[in-house]
């Protein structure tokens, strides 16, 4: 495994974003601005993607890039609001980038982002909170084993709603 990655599939790996990344990252996030809405907004600017680089390497959270072996940028899984002590919880989210979404390369990073999450991070408990109308987003948690617990409420304020 190379030195910067941290979990590997087969052409596949999950490392650390890095500051080399900013162009490439902002071109992915840019070109992907529709597919996103109204879910979320990755970074699209220098500003916001030092700003992406600093909560990422933050105790409470956790940056995540999903990449091919040959470096082209797939998506980007975060765990976010990471609680020690008991709790050892974190909310995951996540995006991948056009041309890629669709291609199954989120749902082959799952299982290391959970690796990565539970036996290297000491997690116990992983939340992905999701719109009900998301249905991609709801699709790839499905696919690889995750369940719906409940449906709250107003609980996201996403796109001015």
């Amino acid at each position: 495994m190379s030195p910067r990655a941290l979990e590997r599939d087969g052409d596949i790996h999950l490392r650390y974003p890095r500051v080399g990344d900013r162009t490439a990252f902002i071109a992915a996030a840019a070109r992907s601005r529709d597919l996103h809405h109204p879910w979320l907004t990755a970074p699209v600017t220098d500003e916001a993607f030092d700003a992406y680089l600093r909560r990422s390497r933050s105790r409470a959270q956790s940056g995540l890039l999903v990449c091919r072996n040959d470096g082209e940028l797939l998506g980007a899984y975060n765990l976010s609001e990471i609680v020690r002590g008991v709790f050892l919880n974190a909310y995951l989210g996540y995006y991948a980038f056009l041309p890629h979404a669709g291609n199954g390369w989120m749902r082959r990073a799952m299982p290391l982002v959970t690796h990565h999450a539970f036996d290297r991070l000491g997690l116990h408990r992983l939340q992905a909170n999701v719109q009900p109308d998301n249905a991609a987003s709801r699709k790839l948690l499905m696919a690889t084993g995750w369940r719906e617990e409940g449906l709250a409420a107003r609980y996201l304020f996403t796109d001015g709603a």
